[in-house]
């Protein structure tokens, strides 16, 4: 059943005390009637601890950042999925556009981080998105079925059930552009359409797509009351537990 979303990716920031203290605000912001999955995506140091704090909690859950395409061995320094389902992990992220870019991680890589993430029972926020030059070259639409056909159309319906889409628009993440709803909404009812032509209408309109081109307090319900943009996954706001919630309750 599609879900509204939102995930809060910490990336490489907050020390211990910080993020057990951001969770903690966090939790006590929630409202008592909310009906938002919520998702924790801090860094690996983070997790486990994070997670016992949530264990408990209706609609909150947790997200590594990242995960080996390995399964096991001598991989320094990498995290494998089954270590990281042993600490009771949902999620975990895979092809976020800094990966992509920094660490040149390949539509292929993403496709055994995918496999190897469903074979250990996490299910797998996936992203997807253009950078400013494939835009203004009117290929962004290209770009984004070749990521996600690469890397997710293998997959049985059974195991595309298990991805949530975030479309991130490179060129609207730190830039201080920004993308309007409209050409959020046009994106992801695009990543809708091209599912469904894979797996059919009932899949695809069962699938949660996340917006996640800065995403803040003042845009978010403007962003979200688009009929096929589902939640976010958020960056620099999702450090601060007040802006967190206030985007966590623009549903």
């Amino acid at each position: 059943m599609r879900k509204n979303i939102v995930a809060g990716n910490w990336k490489m920031n907050l020390k211990r005390d910080e993020g057990l203290d951001l969770i903690n605000d966090v939790i006590n912001l929630l409202p008592s009637d909310n009906k938002v999955e919520v998702v924790f995506a801090p860094s690996f140091i983070h997790l486990y601890k994070v997670n016992k704090m949530c264990l408990n909690l209706d609609k909150v859950n947790t997200a590594s950042q990242n995960v080996s395409k390995e399964e096991r061995g001598a991989f320094t320094g990498e995290i494998s999925a089954e270590i990281i389902r042993s600490a009771n992990v949902k999620y975990t992220i895979i092809g976020h556009s800094e990966r992509r870019e920094y660490f040149k991680e390949t539509n292929e890589d993403l496709k055994q981080k995918v496999d190897v993430s469903l074979e250990n029972n996490l299910e797998v926020i996936f992203c997807c998105g253009e950078s400013f030059n494939q835009r203004e070259e009117e290929v962004h639409f290209d770009w984004i079925k070749t990521q996600i056909s690469e890397s997710l159309f293998h997959l049985s319906s059974n195991d595309f059930s298990k991805i949530v889409i975030a479309y991130e628009p490179i060129w609207a993440i730190g830039t201080g552009i920004t993308a309007s709803s409209d050409q959020a909404e046009e994106i992801h009812k695009f990543i809708r359409e091209i599912i469904a032509q894979k797996y059919g209408d009932e899949l695809a309109n069962n699938i949660s797509i996340l917006y996640g081109g800065s995403c803040k307090p003042t845009n978010a319900r403007d962003i979200f009351s688009k009929d096929n943009i589902d939640g976010g996954l958020i960056g620099g706001a999702s450090l601060n537990a007040e802006s967190f919630v206030e985007i966590i309750k623009s549903f």
